[in-house]
């Protein structure tokens, strides 16, 4: 029996970029728990792969080098991943790390990532929406968000 626990792994998601060049990469890697049946489970917050979360069960195929490629999502988590763009104080890392603690208080957990001035939220389905929804709109205000919903 595999223990899953030692069994992290990295499974890379194809990206087609639009025509203003977003995202900033073709393919993202993220880690992944392998569950030993050609799925894994997300463990990581995504930057830029869309329709996914952390908790989703992902089919995976192996190429020739080995390396994981996501398939189709077989059990979707019902977490919802949140990318919000900071534009207070250019980005700073100061002003990610207040969205961050805002979000933290209902539960949320996430990082950020300077280059792009955005932080990738993590909401767990046993969280309620509608206050994260209120914090959200607060948190618009607080550190100058655009109020463009990109979920």
């Amino acid at each position: 029996m595999t223990n899953i626990s030692d069994a992290l792994v990295k499974v890379h998601f194809r990206m087609e970029i639009d025509e203003d060049g977003w995202p900033p990469a073709s393919v993202e890697s993220l880690w992944a728990v392998d569950l030993g049946d050609g799925t894994v489970r997300l463990d990581n917050t995504p930057w830029f792969v869309r329709g996914i979360a952390s908790g989703d069960v992902i089919r995976v195929d192996v190429d020739d080098d080995g390396l994981r490629w996501a398939g189709e999502t077989v059990h979707p988590s019902e977490n919802c991943t949140v990318r919000l763009i900071v534009l207070k104080d250019g980005g700073s890392e100061a002003a990610r790390q207040t969205v961050l603690e805002t979000f933290h208080r209902l539960g949320t957990t996430g990082e950020g990532i300077e280059q792009f001035r955005m932080v990738a939220l993590d909401v767990l389905r046993k969280r309620t929406f509608s206050g994260f929804a209120s914090c959200s709109n607060t948190a618009r205000r607080r550190v100058g968000g655009t109020g463009r919903r990109d979920v």
